[in-house]
């Protein structure tokens, strides 16, 4: 008898997974991503990037790109969907193993209970397959992969993708296994879009969305594909991960189906980069204790090398090229936050990069490498404030709001639904229809009942 792949391990768990069986916290988490993400489909329905990825997509169908008159085919319903729900780099990220999470899984399972008119459970248990699967793909060399210059959310997420889709139309394991032998050769997306704040990061986790249906759908014709795409001596992790890393295989054999890593899951209170996310805190805190910016000599922020990324080349992060690219500044973001006490969607757009105190502000601020910070583990905050007058003031954020030490609550996530809705031009008559919607989805009979939302 021929011994498992880790491939086949890891289906044989995720194929038992029973909706029901999931437990409350769990339900809860699947409950907010819901309400997260189709909040931020709407909010970027009248994105340029949405537009364009609607009017170039050929294939006709039944499914539903939220929010849009247009019905496509499973994949570039899940490709639109996926786009619009990271597109403003407002979605969900994963403490410990920073990643995207919900914007690739949810739309190709949502794309696959519509489009074979499943019910609401078929789609949450897809849902938490997918979602779970991201988590524990992404720690077995986690921080790795954007060293190697691929960004996970498309190579991770093409295969999380998979087994969602795979778990909502209910395949069995070595069905599953096979699907994400395919969707390793499907997996993409190198993350040079940070040199100029380019737009193809906003296209990965659609096209991994949808590469995951597609994946899954020829797994179960009985397309044949590799069992060692995990361990294997030319396999996922050999292609995608830095050379030499420590890779922890025991994420997909210990505790699947019963341990839910997706319960770490991170919702977002700013529009922006997720580990810049505690030094605008900080910026905002200064900024309330009546702190003049034109007081302030120099700001040195400690920090980790592990998203260097986000900091360098320091000039050009402190004077971004546009909206998008100041998503990725920690300097700008800082300065943003400390003027308008917010990083929220309202914060970035080309014409507030250019606002010259914002700009003056995000000069004065530089970073010190810190080899004892706790990234990934832990996001942190912490800024020394040197006056003009030679007084310093020191702040520091230890945790990520919206992460597992302070959660954002269901009242805080519809409340920023409610913002999205009215942001991506909807009436607040038409969200509350869709939340309804997206309340009820365990009771809901037919996922199809979503067209009623093409608008």
């Amino acid at each position: 008898m021929e011994t498992a792949t880790l491939s086949e391990r890891f289906s044989a768990a995720l194929a038992r997974v029973s909706y029901d069986d999931l437990p409350a916290t769990t339900r809860e988490i699947l409950l907010n991503e819901c309400i997260d993400a189709f909040g931020l489909m709407l909010a970027a329905r009248q994105a340029p990037y949405v537009r364009q990825a609607l009017a170039s997509w050929d294939g006709q169908g039944n499914c539903t790109a939220v929010g849009h008159d247009k019905a496509l085919d499973p994949g570039g319903a899940a490709l639109v969907n996926g786009m619009a729900i990271h597109g403003e780099d407002f979605d969900d990220t994963l403490e410990g193993a920073p990643i995207r999470v919900a914007a690739m899984t949810l739309p190709a399972a949502l794309a696959a209970a519509e489009q074979f008119e499943l019910d609401g459970k078929s789609f949450l248990r897809g849902l938490a397959v997918g979602l779970e699967s991201v988590c524990r793909l992404n720690r077995v060399a986690a921080g790795k992969i954007h060293c190697q210059h691929f960004h996970p959310v498309g190579v991770i997420g093409t295969l999380a993708a998979s087994a969602g889709v795979s778990s909502t139309l209910g395949f069995d394991a070595r069905t599953m296994a096979q699907a994400f032998g395919v969707a390793g050769s499907f997996s993409s997306g190198i993350i040079e879009y940070f040199s100029e704040g380019a737009w193809t990061k906003r296209l990965h986790p659609g096209w991994a969305a949808h590469s995951g249906y597609r994946a899954a759908r020829l797994a179960q014709q009985g397309f044949v594909a590799p069992r060692k795409i995990f361990e294997g001596p030319h396999g996922f992790f050999k292609a995608f991960a830095a050379p030499g890393t420590d890779l922890q295989f025991q994420n997909l054999t210990e505790g699947v189906g019963e341990v839910w890593q997706m319960d770490l899951i991170t919702f977002k209170p700013y529009a922006c980069g997720t580990m810049i996310h505690p030094f605008i805190d900080c910026m905002i805190r200064l900024a309330r204790q009546g702190v003049d910016a034109e007081a302030i000599a120099d700001i040195e922020c400690k920090t980790s090398q592990g998203y260097s990324r986000l900091w360098e080349p320091l000039p050009a992060k402190q004077n971004p090229p546009s909206g998008y690219a100041a998503k990725f500044s920690v300097p700008w973001c800082m300065a943003i936050g400390f003027f308008e006490g917010d990083a929220g969607l309202a914060q970035f757009n080309d014409e507030k990069v250019k606002d010259e105190r914002v700009l003056r502000l995000s000069r004065k601020i530089h970073f010190l490498y810190d080899p004892d910070d706790e990234y990934p583990n832990n996001y942190t905050g912490r800024i020394k404030v040197t006056m003009k007058d030679g007084s310093v003031v020191e702040l520091s954020q230890m945790h990520m709001r919206g992460g597992a030490r302070e959660p954002l609550t269901r009242d805080e996530l519809v409340a920023k639904y409610r913002s999205n809705v009215l942001y991506g031009g909807w009436t607040a008559e038409q969200g509350e229809r869709l939340l309804d919607f997206i309340m009820s989805l365990e009771q809901c009979r037919n996922i199809s009942a979503l067209r009623e939302f093409r608008k």
